[in-house]
């Protein structure tokens, strides 16, 4: 007579690994391509981001304010020296989502070849470390981070002597900055 006992065993053990695996594979973004999103320490990534005429994707990238920074007291935020920096995150933070932004938005090469920019500055009054405002920019394109860089200097000293307003400026750098760019003749 066959004794049946080893097959039940093993057919057990197939289940088991199956059930496994479906339930890793379902706690994991395996396609770059889909809308889903990924979570590095408690921050979510989102996946299928492109850029288009070396811009951000809105849908990933739509820019997040600072909630601190007002009209009535730039002169003691973005106006004020220093303020940027003491609120810039640090490396153990950028290094890290940098290369998962990247990998969402598709760029592959070194890493030095990009910077992970604040679609709105945080001179702008833009938020540090919400990942809606961060995006890798690439340096290697014609209207690149050193180009987006000197127009949101432009911006600021615009806020600052009182040209423009926060809410103006920070319209002009979230929606079109290239566009923007070349009407305001900085670019």
């Amino acid at each position: 007579m066959l004794n049946r006992r080893p097959f039940a065993n093993i057919f057990g053990m197939i289940i088991t690994v199956s059930i496994i695996i479906t339930t890793a594979l379902s706690f994991q973004d395996i396609t770059a391509t889909t809308n889903s999103n990924k979570t590095l320490s408690g921050v979510i990534i989102p996946t299928g981001c492109k850029s288009i005429d070396d811009l951000p994707d809105r849908k990933c990238t739509p820019g997040v304010l600072n909630g601190n920074v007002t009209q009535d007291n730039i002169e003691d935020t973005i106006c004020h020296p220093g303020f940027a920096k003491s609120i810039r995150p640090p490396t153990k933070y950028t290094t890290p989502l940098e290369i998962e932004l990247m990998k969402s938005y598709g760029f592959t090469g070194d890493r030095k070849d990009f910077e992970l920019d604040h679609l709105i500055s945080l001179q702008l009054g833009g938020h540090p470390k919400d990942v809606k405002n961060l995006w890798p920019e690439p340096y290697l394109t014609e209207f690149n981070a050193h180009i987006k860089d000197k127009f949101e200097n432009y911006l600021h000293k615009q806020i600052c002597n009182g040209s423009m307003s926060l809410s103006q400026a920070q319209k002009q750098i979230a929606t079109d900055w290239k566009t923007n760019c070349i009407e305001a003749k900085k670019c």
